[in-house]
């Protein structure tokens, strides 16, 4: 059964996370990515944690699933015209170098697009092309930073906190495979490809929700609340005699019912509403935590789960690779021998094929480079 993207070429010459993300979600799809690399190699080789045996990092195996590993140097050329060639052949090229770098390298978009009028070409960086903060470097916290999300993360009485995962990075690659294919589809009808600029904090400040709406209008701050939601109470994270942690959310007024039914304030007027429930946060989130506190937790997730209200353990990654509903699933794939996630979604007709694990340096240059007629 042919792949969704079978047919696409890629180039993949961003370095890190978020553009080689974008790269991946097309290759799980069919999508032939060539990731491009300095005679150094990408960073994300050495980056986090090593497999016990050697080789390259579990990040990089991850991060370049599914694409062919090729060695150019930019700065020779036979590298640039080898790099021509590929663009000549591609449908999309990613990068994410600081702008006006590509261009600084003799592949300015008008260049490219005067050799291949389809290609789309996704441009990865922390603030966007333009603007005065356009050339500054794109590191994720930089964004974190200055979306508005690191400062209503952390404890009421505590600093402002950073996500200790590269959060950012994997929302702008989520953010750029969808532009791809939006782009592509306008290509495929007008036959003309296009500039896509997909930046770091416009990635994160779409998570942000009404937020951006309420300080524009309303000139309104959230406050760090813990693991709370200003009109979702209770919602957090709770501890169980046994030392276990729940988290239980009441998003819905009818789950809200059965959380205050469960642990007994059902007919109390103070908790009767959403509001009611905002202005009384510390007294019920006080009840909540205190009859939770009081029960092991499988007891507390028993009644909960029997009164059909929402709760879940705080699972560790290792408890979480042994949850039934993650292995019943098989969340969690073995791809050449490495154990990682599986694909972001599954298709029905045309699912996600999960070859092979991030590649060894420059493993396919030579398999690439006879493909250009650049090598017998």
């Amino acid at each position: 059964m042919a792949e969704a993207l079978e047919g696409l070429r890629v180039i993949d010459m961003a370095t890190v996370l978020a553009g080689p993300g974008t790269g991946r979600y097309l290759a799980d799809f069919g999508a032939d990515v060539v990731k491009v690399e300095s005679p150094s190699g990408d960073g994300t080789r050495h980056m986090g944690w090593m497999p016990p045996d050697g080789g390259d990092s579990y990040m990089w195996q991850l991060v370049g699933r599914n694409k062919r590993a090729i060695v150019l140097d930019l700065k020779t050329e036979r590298g640039c015209e080898a790099m021509w060639r590929l663009v000549d052949r591609s449908d999309v090229l990613i990068e994410n170098l600081r702008p006006g770098t590509l261009e600084r390298l003799g592949f300015p978009p008008d260049a490219l697009f005067a050799r291949n009028p389809r290609l789309v070409l996704l441009r990865v960086s922390g603030f966007g092309q333009t603007g005065p903060y356009a050339t500054r470097p794109g590191f994720a916290t930089l964004a974190e930073a200055m979306s508005g999300f690191a400062a209503i993360n952390g404890e009421p009485d505590g600093p402002p906190l950073l996500p200790p995962i590269a959060l950012t990075d994997e929302i702008a690659a989520l953010a750029g495979a969808f532009a791809v294919m939006v782009a592509l589809r306008h290509r495929d009808q007008s036959g003309a490809g296009q500039v896509i600029d997909v930046n770091l904090i416009e990635s994160l400040l779409q998570v942000m929700n009404a937020l951006v709406s309420a300080a524009a209008h309303l000139g309104y701050d959230q406050p760090r609340l813990g693991s709370g939601i200003p009109y979702t109470v209770p919602r957090g994270t709770y501890r169980c005699r046994d030392g276990r942690w729940v988290a239980i959310s009441t998003s819905a007024e009818s789950v809200a019912q059965r959380v205050l039914e469960v642990i007994g304030v059902a007919g109390d007027a103070r908790f009767a509403t959403f509001s009611g429930r905002a202005e009384h946060r510390d007294e019920l989130d006080a009840a909540v935590a205190a009859w939770i506190g009081a029960r092991p937790s499988t007891e507390v997730l028993e009644v909960f789960s029997a009164a059909q209200a929402a709760i879940a353990p705080v699972l560790a990654m290792t408890e979480l690779l042994a949850d039934p509903q993650i292995v019943a699933r098989g969340v969690i794939a073995d791809v050449g021998g490495v154990r990682q996630q599986g694909p972001v979604a599954r298709l029905s007709v045309t699912p996600a094929v999960l070859r092979h694990p991030g590649r060894p340096l420059g493993a396919d240059t030579d398999e690439v480079l006879r493909e250009l007629g650049l090598l017998d």
